[in-house]
C-alpha cells in the first residue's frame, strides 16, 4: 500500500493548507499555558509537581522552539496537548492520589474502581497507555519529515521511539526514587506496593503505541516508502 501521507513536504506549506497556519496549535499552546498556571496552584505533594513538570518543561519548550522545522499537523497537536494536560491533572494531586473514582462517584453514585475490579488507583496506567497512543501520531510525522521507509520499518520505528521513551522514564522514576528516597521517592514512583508496576506500565505504553500504529496505518498515514 502506498502511503498518501504528505510528510516534509506538506510540513513545510501547513501555513497554507488544511492546517490553518498556527493560529491552532497557538491557541492549544495558550490553552495549556492557562491550565498549567492552574495546576500548579497548591498541587497535593510540590516536589512531586516539581519532578513531574521537568517533563513538561523540556518537551514544550522544544516543541516550540523547533516549530518552524517540522510543524506536526492539527491532529498529532491536539494529542500531545491532550496528554499534557493529563499528565499535569497526574502531577497536580500526584498520580496515585488524582480522585477519579470519587468524581464518577459524585457523577453516578457508583465507584468505578469497583464497578471494573480495581483493587488500585489507576490513573497511572492510562497515562501510560495514553502516553504511547497520543505521543505515536507525532513520532510518525516526525520520521516521516525525514524520508520514507519500507512497511515494516515504517511502523516500527515510530513504536520503538516511544516505547525506548517509555524504558528511559521507568529507569528516571527508578533513579529519582533511589536519590531522593522517602515520601518523595515513593511518590513520584508511584507503584502503590505493585513490584510489576515498572514493567506494566511499559507493557501499556507499547499497547498504547500499537494501537496508534496500526489505526495509522490502516488510514494509510505511515511514511511507506513507493515501490
Amino acid at each position: 500500500m502506498v502511503s498518501t501521507y504528505p510528510g516534509k513536504k506538506a510540513s513545510a506549506l501547513s501555513d497554507k493548507t488544511d492546517n490553518h497556519g498556527w493560529r491552532y496549535p497557538a491557541a492549544l499552546l495558550a490553552a495549556f499555558c492557562l491550565l498549567w498556571v492552574a495546576l500548579a496552584i497548591a498541587p497535593l505533594f510540590r516536589q512531586d509537581w516539581l519532578l513531574e513538570n521537568l517533563l513538561v518543561l523540556v518537551a514544550v519548550p522544544v516543541l516550540v522552539l523547533t516549530r518552524h522545522r517540522l510543524r506536526f499537523s492539527n491532529f498529532a497537536y491536539s494529542c500531545l496537548f491532550l496528554f499534557f494536560a493529563l499528565h499535569e491533572l497526574g502531577a497536580h494531586y500526584t498520580y496515585s492520589l488524582v480522585p477519579y473514582d470519587a468524581w464518577f462517584k459524585s457523577l453516578t453514585g457508583q465507584s468505578l474502581d469497583a464497578l471494573l475490579g480495581f483493587e488500585r488507583n489507576q490513573y497511572d496506567r492510562l497515562i501510560h497507555f495514553l502516553y504511547g497512543l497520543l505521543i505515536t501520531p507525532a513520532a510518525v510525522e516526525l520520521f516521516a519529515h525525514h524520508g520514507r521507509y519500507p512497511p515494516t520499518w515504517a511502523a516500527l520505528f515510530p513504536m520503538l521511539f516511544v516505547v525506548s521513551h517509555s524504558v528511559i522514564y521507568e529507569l528516571v522514576e527508578w533513579g529519582a526514587a533511589f536519590a531522593f528516597g522517602g515520601d518523595l521517592g515513593q511518590a513520584y514512583l508511584g507503584t502503590q506496593g505493585d513490584i510489576w508496576d515498572a514493567q506494566k506500565d511499559m507493557a501499556l505504553a507499547f499497547l498504547g503505541t500499537f494501537v496508534a500504529v496500526a489505526v495509522l496505518g490502516a488510514a494509510g498515514r505511515l511514511p511507506v516508502r513507493q515501490r
